[in-house]
């Protein structure tokens, strides 16, 4: 009888008394990472609502838009050049060393302006100014949480999405389509210059964007960079709102801004690219 006793004594009441084994190690990281998944959700679903609201309303101030807009897209262009101008080179290179040695060169400047405007510009764009843009507004926003700014915000009345959200989310949907443009002017210019030395003529490059190339093409990627935008803004001031822990948080919310935008491009990209190639007349 005792040792019945005893034996059911030293028996866990829960699964918090379990030995930790693998298996309870991986499904606590299963639920730490759902729970995190549903808060990032949750939290960014809310801001853009606030965020729609505040726009709609006119409460945004436009002195801050047209600062930010400055900011963010003027620091970030030379970012964005030499990210798409290094890329489009190496391209050419591949494409034209391949094309070349196939006899098919003519068709190198609709291939590679394609891609261009289409993925290549509106992604490494995107992805430049997410590294750039998006880790300042998410560095901004959360050492101005962790001095308590926001909080003085709030007790003077003034709402911190109106005041700090909502011109800086505006700003990146505006800016990055703009910035996509250089990038995708300066794509294509390495692309000419490196096709050319790779044994492509000028004529035959340009004869071949003229001809595979559409307006639409350029359209399908300023979509996509409107998109982008708006994911990077919002995602970077959502991470900045919720910083916690001194500098050390705020260097947390710059990273894990970082790390949510790039994820957030390239998975949306693949929705983009299936809806916008299924265009009637593509």
């Amino acid at each position: 009888m005792s040792d019945a006793l005893t034996k059911k004594a030293a028996e866990p009441k829960s699964i918090e008394e379990l030995p930790i084994t693998p298996v309870k190690r991986t499904g606590a990281g299963i639920i730490t990472l759902w729970r995190s998944l549903l808060v990032f959700l949750g939290e960014t679903a809310s801001l853009t609502g606030r965020t729609i609201s505040e726009v709609a309303r006119g409460g945004m101030a436009v002195g801050d838009l047209v600062r930010q807009m400055a900011l963010l897209g003027a620091d970030s262009i030379w970012v964005v050049l030499v990210v798409t101008t290094a890329t489009g080179i190496v391209f050419a290179v591949y494409t034209a060393t391949l094309a070349t040695s196939i006899g098919f060169s003519k068709f190198v400047g609709g291939t590679l302006a394609f891609s261009f405007l289409n993925e290549l510009g509106p992604l490494l764009g995107g992805v430049a100014f997410a590294a750039r843009a998006g880790a300042a507004i998410a560095a901004e926003i959360g050492t101005m949480v962790v001095t308590e700014q926001v909080d003085a915000l709030r007790a003077m009345a003034v709402s911190p999405v109106r005041y700090l959200v909502a011109p800086r989310v505006v700003a990146c949907i505006i800016m990055l389509p703009l910035l996509i443009v250089f990038a995708d002017v300066s794509g294509l210019i390495g692309s000419y210059y490196a096709a050319g030395a790779n044994g492509v003529a000028h004529q035959d490059f340009v004869d071949s964007v003229l001809t595979f190339v559409r307006v639409s093409d350029l359209t399908s990627g300023l979509i996509k960079a409107v998109v982008f935008g708006f994911i990077i803004g919002i995602v970077a001031c959502q991470q900045g709102l919720r910083t916690t822990g001194g500098a050390t948080g705020v260097g947390r919310s710059t990273t894990s801004s970082v790390v949510l935008c790039v994820l957030l491009i390239f998975v949306s990209d693949i929705f983009l690219a299936e809806m916008l190639m299924a265009k009637p007349g593509r």
